[in-house]
């Protein structure tokens, strides 16, 4: 039985190319609207050499002010290009500043390498160590363990104190989240006691059928977990109702599911990539569809993958539609704060 209790949206955060402004402001007006709706959370995209946000925490730093109760995440940011210890001030400072609500999302890789590599490192980067043990180490520095001996101190104005990392924000130790597409990843995430993320694009480990993959990783994270750890596991779907939208903008969603069908049809490279189809078209329809996917009966946090280069307008219609019309028959109840309160 689907039974979903925290419903979120995931945000490109797309803007034209001589205007980011414009694009960024909508995005952050389109968190003010998903907090008026009653949304549990809302994530963003961090993408370098993109028309999106290259820097999550300096978004969200900024989404915590236009914004009181929603979740913030991040969903991913690529840990090859960040420094553990800066990254986590920058973290820390977030949450702080948005009282405790920042969920930063993590992941392996290093998208553009080869022009960005060599801009971001001084010396020979390629032997560092760019993947899990990155993210291992922001962890730690997150922990705020005292640096140097018993006996060391700062001096600052007006202040003498043990070094470590400031400002200190301890529960966000427990809103750490690792997105995870692959057997190995997830038992790296579920190892070190991390959420995960598992959206629509996978890898077909043991099946050619995505929602059984998926399973399996869900699975095998919960079977891996240590003990008292959160546990939570959000997963994500591009769900696309179009009830509230008219003729022409019907007509735009169904070019644009049907240009994204053919990717679904069979596993991708030597990794065997999944997609999950999208799902695009009237609501009762995908709510039979959602109702069906063993994958979010498994769940009880959905996250709304929502479309590259669509407008504001779009957006916020496909939310007010998933909200009123698809949320409430799996078992969703809007946050107390929502706009009809």
């Amino acid at each position: 039985m689907t039974t979903i209790r925290s419903l979120s949206f995931l945000s490109p955060g797309n803007y034209p190319d001589d205007d980011p402004y414009a694009g960024l402001e909508a995005t952050l007006r389109l968190f003010e609207f998903g907090e008026r709706e009653g949304f549990d959370g809302a994530w963003i995209r961090q993408r370098h050499l993109e028309h999106g946000v290259s820097s999550a925490a300096v978004f969200l730093a900024a989404a915590s002010q236009r914004t009181r109760r929603i979740e913030l995440g991040t969903a991913v940011i690529p840990i090859g290009y960040e420094n553990p210890f800066r990254l986590a001030e920058d973290l820390a400072t977030v949450d702080v500043l948005a009282r405790g609500r920042l969920h930063p999302g993590f992941s392996t890789g290093m998208p553009h390498a080869d022009l960005l590599g060599d801009v971001v490192y001084d010396g020979d980067w390629r032997s560092y160590d760019l993947s899990y043990g990155r993210i291992g180490r922001l962890v730690d520095n997150l922990r705020g363990d005292y640096l140097g001996g018993p006996d060391t101190v700062i001096h600052s104005p007006g202040n003498v104190q043990r070094p470590r990392l400031q400002p200190r924000s301890p529960g966000l130790l427990d809103r750490i989240w690792y997105g995870g597409g692959s057997l190995r990843s997830i038992r790296w995430a579920a190892g070190h006691g991390l959420n995960l993320l598992t959206g629509n694009i996978i890898q077909g480990e043991g099946s050619d059928d995505f929602v059984t993959a998926q399973l399996a990783l869900i699975g095998e994270y919960r079977r891996l977990l240590p003990p008292g750890r959160p546990g939570r596991v959000a997963l994500g779907r591009v769900i696309v109702p179009w009830d509230g939208a008219d003729a022409a903008t019907r007509e735009r969603y169904r070019r644009y599911a049907a240009s994204r069908h053919a990717r679904t049809l069979a596993p991708h490279g030597e990794r065997r990539i999944l997609f999950a189809p999208d799902l695009v078209g009237p609501s009762a329809e995908i709510i039979e569809r959602l109702l069906g996917d063993r994958a979010v009966a498994a769940v009880s946090e959905l996250r709304l993958e929502l479309p590259y280069e669509f407008d504001e307008r779009d957006y916020e219609q496909i939310l007010h539609d998933v909200r009123t019309l698809i949320a409430p028959k799996l078992g969703w109840r809007p946050a107390l704060t929502a706009i009809d309160t």
